[in-house]
């Protein structure tokens, strides 16, 4: 109680002193270029992937990686009418990596529509005038006979079927065959309590059994990809503005266990032969969202890739003895030869031609392991002989290419030395406003920095964010005006997680939430995005901010305007004076900023309580300019 009464007391200090007059004074000379790259997106499979980012609208598609008659192999699905169904390990695969498939039992004397269904992820969002393509497989054991049609149908939980097709199905079809059909609806579903059902007329496939697998239901997708991307989700990563994507995650590159860990060549081609595996965080990753379709992703964002590679550390704490990495190496070197290589010299890249892209994936950065600081086994053998392993190898293969070290920047010393670091923080609101100058002080000797997942996750009291809020957005940035002051060195920087599913929330806060039939922005997504859209080509040095105050900025340009971005954390307005040093100034500038109170949240309930505001202000050489209360605005101003 005594230090909360404390902290207050000290930010009101702050506050009162913030509220004097600042003066800013530019210089027109740049001290570096803005590397274009600094603005970006890391991925994380927390709930965003599979229900998420990834198109794909029915959950346990495939029955992958549960066991057979296990309730919880029956995920998402329940039957329709009077039948019994149950997941079997098929003696007759689809496929070898699907060995699961659902079993249809149909009762004698069963009539009307009978079959089962499938929930979606929390729910499927039905929308008028939308084509849904839906698929499966099917066969018949010898013994039934049978001659009918299957109906595919979106339904509402009322039972309105909201779109349907029938397939014929024949009881003489003893190996796997696959059916398809499109739903388009006529009218738009109420709400996403929707259904995706199968069913056979229960008069004439009485007695009748029948075995399915791989299920799909697809909506439009982004740039209509095939196996896809959601298209609201896509396209509001999109806006924010990001010029790189790190992929495929942190966690989700480790793997529970060195087994389980994220095998590239089992994320490429027919959905077939992925045969997905338990994510990091609860649940079976389908492993539908494979490297090829985030190097997609990628090229149709206009985003360039910063792509990790396993580095021979899962999260059960094991590592792979040094005697026994080679085998990973090579699969990390065959990785980047599917992404970079000539598909004529190298059966990877091969693959990736054989996919569609002959063209090689343009990308620079590549990353080994991940974390490699989260324990003491993780430092020790990275430091021992993991990287040195890895870079060394893979440096000699692919000369060209950049390696990020994942370790602490303070230690263990790494031989060969990096280049680059990915460093994380996850962190208060008073720490990012003490650590606004944490890059100044760092040695220029050639070494980059990759803040590859930052995010403000507690609020004054130590609590978690569920939501970002006022106070957290602005907290980030206040530190990312550090980041780009320190641009010469930071090249790249993310926040942390991007993505979260509301019905299975495994992780606060997250840039942007979603259900089955919405996206909610926070206020981080919109700072964020405010940073993105208006980087400019150079840093251009100024009066430097008071060190742990409540009033930051950094001033860039590019070849049209000043660009000046101000975070203000004290409760009470507080007014700058800024000098231009430019003959030309416009008289009037253009503000966009956000302000609310300190624990204001976009949420479900309330998804725009927080928006970006715009305004003009009057400018010239010299001028005033008062930043709201609760704060972060960016100022473009002409020259």
């Amino acid at each position: 109680m005594v230090h909360s009464r404390l902290l207050a007391s000290a930010y009101l200090t702050l506050a009162l002193r913030a509220a004097a007059q600042v003066t800013v004074t530019v210089n027109a000379t740049a001290s570096h270029p803005i590397p274009t790259t600094l603005w970006g997106q890391m991925y994380e499979d927390i709930s965003s992937g599979d229900g998420g980012l990834y198109a794909e609208l029915l959950q346990n598609r495939a029955f992958q990686k549960v066991t057979p008659g296990s309730d919880d192999s029956l995920t998402a699905w329940g039957t329709v009418g009077s039948v019994n169904i149950s997941v079997i390990a098929d003696d007759q695969p689809v496929s070898s990596s699907l060995p699961n498939s659902l079993e249809l039992v149909v009762p004698d004397g069963a009539t009307g529509a009978v079959g089962f269904s499938n929930e979606g992820y929390w729910g499927i969002k039905v929308t008028e005038s939308t084509t849904y393509n839906a698929s499966f497989y099917y066969k018949v054991p010898e013994e039934s006979i049978f001659s009918g049609d299957a109906t595919i149908a979106l339904q509402s939980s009322s039972g309105d079927v909201l779109a349907s097709a029938t397939i014929p199905i024949s009881g003489a079809q003893t190996e796997w065959t696959q059916v398809a059909a499109e739903l388009t609806p006529s009218s738009s579903a109420g709400d996403v309590n929707n259904v995706f059902t199968v069913t056979l007329d229960g008069e004439a496939a009485a007695g009748l059994t029948v075995d399915f697998a791989l299920f799909s239901l697809f909506p439009p997708t982004f740039k209509d990809r095939p196996n896809g991307l959601r298209p609201d989700i896509a396209q509001d990563l999109v806006d924010m503005g990001p010029s790189f994507f790190r992929l495929p995650g942190g966690n989700n590159l480790e793997g529970n266990s060195i087994a389980t860990r994220w095998k590239w060549n089992e994320t490429v081609g027919s959905l077939l032969d992925r045969p997905g595996r338990p994510g990091t965080w609860g649940y079976i990753n389908t492993d539908g969202l494979g490297i090829y379709e985030y190097l997609l992703w990628c090229e149709d964002a206009g985003m360039e890739p910063i792509m990790g590679v396993f580095a021979g550390y899962a999260l059960d704490k094991t590592s792979v003895p040094e005697d026994q990495l080679q085998p990973y190496i090579q699969e990390a070197i065959d990785q980047i030869h599917f992404a970079v290589s000539d598909a004529s010299a190298n059966d990877a890249a091969a693959l990736r031609a054989s996919l569609g892209h002959p063209e090689p994936f343009n990308i620079r950065y590549i990353e080994i392991g991940n974390e490699d600081w989260i324990s003491s086994q993780a430092t020790e053998t990275y430091g021992a002989y993991r990287w040195n392993a890895y870079a060394t190898a893979l440096k000699a293969e692919f000369p060209d290419l950049q390696f990020i070290a994942t370790s602490l920047v303070s230690g263990p010393t790494l031989d060969p030395s990096p280049t680059s670091y990915d460093v994380h923080d996850y962190r208060s609101p008073s720490w990012y406003q003490e650590q606004v100058y944490y890059y100044d002080d760092f040695e220029r000797n050639g070494t980059t920095y990759f803040e590859g997942e930052y995010s403000c996750q507690t609020d004054r009291n130590g609590d978690r964010w569920a939501y970002p809020s006022v106070l957290s957005a602005i907290s980030e940035g206040a530190y990312m005006t550090g980041l780009e002051r320190n641009s010469d060195i930071v090249f790249a920087a993310a926040y942390a997680p991007v993505l979260n599913h509301v019905n299975a929330t495994d992780w606060t806060p997250n840039l942007i939430a979603f259900d089955a039939g919405n996206v909610y922005l926070s206020t981080s997504y919109y700072v964020q995005q405010l940073f993105a859209h208006n980087r400019g080509d150079e840093y251009l040095p100024s009066t430097l901010p008071e060190r742990n105050g409540t009033l930051y900025w950094s001033v860039a340009r590019n070849d049209s305007a000043v660009i000046i971005k101000v975070a203000n954390l004290a409760t009470d307005a507080a007014s700058l004076t800024f000098q231009l040093p430019f003959d030309s100034v416009a008289e009037s500038g253009v503000l966009t900023y956000i302000t609310g109170s300190e624990t204001d949240e976009n949420t479900p309930e309330q998804p725009d309580l927080i928006t970006p505001q715009t305004s003009t202000v009057e400018t010239g050489s010299t001028f005033n300019y008062t930043a709201p209360a609760s704060s972060f605005g960016v100022l473009v101003v002409g020259v």
